[in-house]
């Protein structure tokens, strides 16, 4: 059952444009000239309780809009949002206590205190009851491995050990939905597989319902299986993300070595390392056969390692409009 409903959602914003300059801001103090920029434009989507979902676009594309629009941060020009039954924007405690926000780059921590002051005080906001806060105290810090931590001032800890407790912070209250905006953020290869291990957890223990925005498709291709695609505040995907990569992923990358020296020349390959014993080359999917077949019969191989495309130009290539259109089209 769907738990989260957006209908038309649209929201435009409004900013002055001015001159430079004194005669300039003198000038606006008369005429002002207003732009209206549409940051998410007729937006649908249908959630279900229990989903992962991905949200992926450039910057500006209006994936933080649609976070701040269903939490009620900030209000629709038009159309409508419904999450967990109400409507996010009249902003009721019993819809505050449903569901809780991370953005990565904002942290509810007090720089100065230890982040076990932050959980008391959600505690208190939150009306937590004492043995519903010791248990999931209790859960999260053990699977985080933190308790060591909890006592430290937040300034002491690093960037990944941080957003670890804002994600303590956000779902001691056990919401039942919770959206994450760029969670990993500037953190390393170690804690951003931390803390995908500890999302895919919650969601699959506790069946919190997740939002995800990412820059980093690793986080998108480890934690959901549905993804929807959002460019310059329209949907222009929404369907599973292994579907969408077979659209866009049109080319492998080989890697051969040889048993002796050689310098293999090949068509319609794209050269990517050449040395005596070694050759990697990227080329497209529908080649890739035949052109081993001939790789085989003409030259001395002693292995062969096909790679997929990296994730990274795959989706490059989704946000530019390529392979034959302007959008990769809507799945249902």
């Amino acid at each position: 059952m769907a738990i989260i409903q957006a209908r038309s959602l649209t929201k435009i914003y409004r900013r002055i444009k001015k001159q430079d300059g004194l005669k300039g801001a003198f000038k606006a103090l008369f005429h002002r000239e207003v732009v209206k920029k549409a940051a998410l434009d007729s937006f649908d989507l249908e959630i279900d309780e229990g989903e992962c979902i991905g949200l992926i676009g450039p910057n500006g594309a209006g994936k933080t809009t649609l976070v701040k629009l269903l939490c009620g941060i900030i209000q629709p020009t038009s159309g409508s949002c419904d999450v967990l039954g109400f409507t996010p924007g009249m902003l009721k405690n019993e819809f505050r206590r449903s569901f809780a926000v991370v953005m990565g780059q904002k942290s509810q921590l007090w720089w100065d205190l230890p982040a076990s002051d932050t959980f008391a005080l959600n505690r208190e906001i939150y009306d937590i009851p004492e043995e519903v806060y010791r248990a999931n105290m209790d859960y999260f810090s053990d699977l985080f491995q933190v308790k060591d931590l909890i006592n430290v001032p937040v300034r002491n800890l690093s960037l990944g050990e941080r957003m670890k407790m804002e994600l303590i912070a956000a779902l001691l209250h056990s919401p039942r939905v919770l959206f994450l905006d760029e969670p990993t953020i500037g953190l390393d290869a170690i804690a951003q597989k931390q803390i995908r291990q500890f999302l895919r957890q919650v969601n699959q223990e506790r069946g919190v319902t997740i939002l995800l925005t990412s820059h980093y498709m690793e986080d998108i291709r480890h934690l959901c299986k549905r993804t929807v695609v959002i460019s310059s505040g329209k949907k222009i995907y929404d369907g599973p993300l292994d579907m969408l990569l077979d659209r866009f992923q049109e080319y492998r990358v080989i890697h051969v070595t040889f048993e002796r020296e050689t310098e293999p020349q090949l068509d319609a390959v794209e050269w990517v390392e050449k040395s005596p014993y070694k050759a990697v080359f990227r080329i497209r999917r529908d080649l890739v056969t035949p052109t081993l077949q001939e790789m085989l019969s003409l030259y001395d191989v002693d292995d062969i390692r096909i790679e997929e495309e990296d994730i990274g130009n795959v989706i490059e290539r989704i946000y530019h409009g390529e392979n034959g259109g302007d959008s990769c089209g809507q799945v249902s």
